[in-house]
């Protein structure tokens, strides 16, 4: 039994320029398949460090004669990219079994098997079980029908195996398997965040969050729990990429770094390993978390943290009443001003284009991200992912105008407002960008920065003409 994963050809984020991630997720998937499944031969290619186009795709495919195909499944607007990664398996054998899985296909699995005869089966939820056993029946040609957290067709009807369970102990599953793409290793980038030397690295803390913002697809998928390992276990993988893969810049894919304790356990357990100077680390936070943890950030920067995501949203407090937050805009500029002190990259993250925004709103954004001064903004459209409930609630009032997951990025309005079309939320994005990174100020103060990473980055914005493009994205959302 031969299993094929493959990372499909995709167009990066061009927000963050030169950046090439490890496919966590099915290195994921097959250092467990290995562990559970003796006698499997498993295979990863991933297209975009091979630089393998989709010529090339179908004769990898062809020579790798897999049994099963599994894609890495990306985002909603990465939809098409692994039906044709599935439609190509299909073209070269029809009989490969393939296979989908993740949140959007989760979340849209009726539909996808409808639509997509390309996709034999989606795999619900958390994958690693559920994967491993279609593996074992596949091997042994018994049919897969009893298989919790399965989706698939069967003489032309949809069926839906109930959920499977979530595996209670995360600690319980293997380290990342690197191992599996060790050879093109040194390919793995984040240039606008730490230099394109720096060999680039994800590790999983945890799963799921225990908050529930209606923008949101992860609390939902994860069935509203937040499952976490150790500090100890976290450090331990910090130091296995390091020592074993050469990993120095490492992303730490938690949606949420945690509140208590959490953030000060986990950088004493890293500082235990006296890991060298040249690592460096980047997290997602909550504003009041960071403000909860202040004592400990100093620790944090020791150990290497280099750059927080904070999720500021919006500073109108009703607002984030609305998308379920649970924060206040003063929570935001405390949190901004901690991680600057402290030497910590404050990068902040905005939501525009909610049912309520209009010009003014959004002209409050803009105000209150110049007031903030973070070291970097990204400012992003509501988007109603198959998942979260601003799906649900857009899906069931017509709000939704555009159909075409490919547009489903945070960068393409999907729904007007109750007052702004989306010709003007596209406008309103293009201003948010223009407003902040126009200035001139900011902009000679970025590029001259003491701060290496601030400096790097507005260098990458600069070159990469990053304002520019969001105006061309404007103009040719226009015409069409």
């Amino acid at each position: 039994m031969k299993v094929l994963f493959i990372e499909p050809p995709k167009e990066q984020w061009f927000v963050m320029g030169d950046y090439l991630p490890p496919p966590y997720g099915i290195i994921q998937l097959a250092a467990y398949l290995e562990r559970e499944v003796k006698n499997v031969e498993i295979e990863i290619l991933d297209c975009n460090a091979l630089k393998v186009d989709w010529k090339e795709l179908e004769q990898k495919i062809e020579s790798s004669n897999p049994d099963i195909v599994a894609s890495s499944s990306l985002a909603t607007c990465n939809t098409y990219v692994v039906v044709r990664t599935l439609e190509t398996a299909k073209k070269v054998n029809p009989d490969v079994l393939t296979v989908a899985g993740g949140q959007h296909f989760t979340a849209v699995a009726q539909e996808s098997l409808e639509e997509y005869s390309s996709i034999d089966v989606i795999v619900r939820g958390e994958g690693e079980r559920t994967f491993a056993e279609l593996v074992k029946s596949a091997e042994k040609e018994s049919g897969f029908p009893k298989i919790d957290g399965m989706s698939f067709r069967n003489n032309g009807k949809v069926i839906h195996n109930p959920s499977g369970s979530l595996i209670e102990d995360l600690e319980s599953l293997p380290y990342p398997g690197y191992h599996r793409v060790k050879g093109w290793l040194h390919k793995y980038h984040f240039a606008a965040m730490a230099g394109r030397n720096a060999p680039f690295q994800l590790i999983e803390g945890s799963r799921g969050c225990s908050h529930a913002c209606t923008f949101c697809t992860q609390w939902r998928h994860w069935q509203g729990k937040w499952r976490v390992k150790s500090p100890k276990r976290i450090a331990d993988e910090f130091a296995y990429c390091y020592n074993n893969y050469g990993g120095r810049f490492i992303w730490l894919t938690d949606d949420n770094l945690g509140a208590g304790n959490r953030p000060n356990d986990i950088a004493e357990e890293i500082l235990k390993h006296k890991l060298p100077d040249d690592l460096s680390w980047f997290v997602q936070a909550r504003c009041d978390d960071m403000v909860r943890n202040k004592d400990a950030l100093p620790k944090l920067r020791k150990s290497g943290l280099r750059w927080v995501l904070l999720g500021v949203e919006n500073p109108d407090p009703s607002t984030l009443e609305n998308l379920r937050k649970g924060i206040n805009p003063q929570e935001a500029k405390t949190a901004v001003k901690l991680l600057k002190a402290n030497d910590i990259f404050a990068h902040a993250m905005f939501i525009i284009g909610h049912r309520k925004d209009t010009h003014e709103s959004i002209k409050k954004v803009r105000e209150f991200a110049e007031e903030l001064d973070p070291d970097f903004v990204i400012f992003a459209i509501l988007t109603p992912f198959p998942g979260n409930e601003v799906f649900d609630e857009a899906k069931r009032n017509g709000w939704i105008e555009d159909a075409n997951w490919a547009n489903y990025d945070m960068v393409h309005a999907i729904m007007p407002t109750e007052t702004l079309s989306r010709k003007e939320v596209q406008e309103e994005l293009y201003e948010c960008y223009r407003n902040f990174y126009g200035n001139w100020s900011r902009r000679i103060h970025s590029l001259l920065s003491s701060n290496e990473i601030r400096r790097r980055l507005s260098w990458h914005m600069a070159r990469k003409g990053i304002v520019q493009q969001f105006k061309t994205l404007f103009q040719k959302d226009n015409e069409c």
